[in-house]
């Protein structure tokens, strides 16, 4: 049995910590070490560590982390990230004692190196998609992310979207804008509503959820993102222009 841990980190982080079924534990996008050796000071036990991509809030906690395990530290080929045991890329499949074959996928957007990591059971896909929101284009161009997008539509839709910042409230409102009319996002939204009053996280979302309320992902239906023709005055004909000018409006949308 898998059982799957957030553990809060500097303002609106998350660090997963996905227990396996002999006991050990993957760590996923440590960026700060205290809240991980707090857990493994209450019998966490690392077996591996996954890196999806070399932002600060992503990696700081790395170095500390060393003499609290010694299993292998998997991330991708990129020379901004110190303490790599093994590149992970595209295509990969990762073998951890406890857990069953791990994909890696190449998802570059918010950086030019990203890579997810899933057994599509739950998906790790740090700063690509978040619950109703994707993450913002630092390295990469629109292509590259909706390309991203659509392959990590393409897994199963019960699969557990875990990412990694507690957006999804602030998300939450860009979509309302974006897409009016949707009942699937604002039942979501009472539940979210919910969960963060009584201080739950909001994630994991699951993939089918994310098709069915997140406007990055439904780039197919320009009829029902009547939000972003009042914005733009007109609705742009391409899934990729109507996907740019939806990332575009979010990165300035207050």
């Amino acid at each position: 049995m898998t059982v799957l841990q957030a553990l809060p980190a500097f303002e609106d982080n998350y660090i997963w910590c996905y227990r396996g079924s002999e006991g050990a534990s993957i760590v996923v996008d440590p960026g700060d070490a205290g809240p991980v050796l707090g857990a493994v000071a209450d019998g966490l036990r690392i077996e591996a560590v996954f890196i999806t991509h070399h932002h600060n809030d992503h990696i700081c906690g790395l170095s500390a982390l060393r003499g609290a395990f010694t299993g292998t530290v998997f991330g991708p080929e990129d020379e901004r990230i110190p303490g790599i045991d093994c590149i992970a890329r595209n295509g990969d499949v990762l073998q951890i004692p406890g857990f069953p074959p791990f994909h890696v996928l190449a998802v570059p957007g918010h950086t030019r190196s990203h890579i997810a990591y899933t057994d599509t059971d739950v998906l790790f896909c740090g700063d690509t998609l978040f619950s109703l929101g994707c993450g913002r284009l630092f390295e990469g161009s629109p292509e590259q992310m909706l390309a991203s997008l659509d392959r990590l539509a393409e897994l199963p839709d019960e699969t557990l979207l875990c990412c990694t910042h507690e957006y999804t409230l602030s998300n939450a409102r860009f979509a309302a804008a974006a897409e009016p009319n949707n009942p699937d996002r604002d039942r979501l939204l009472e539940d979210i509503q919910a969960r963060r009053l009584h201080g739950r996280p909001s994630l994991p979302s699951r993939i089918g959820i994310e098709k069915a309320c997140n406007p990055f992902l439904r780039t197919d239906f320009p009829e029902s993102l009547s939000g972003l023709k009042q914005h733009l005055g007109f609705m742009p004909v391409t899934r990729l222009a109507r996907f740019t000018a939806l990332r575009a409006w979010k990165d300035q949308f207050r």
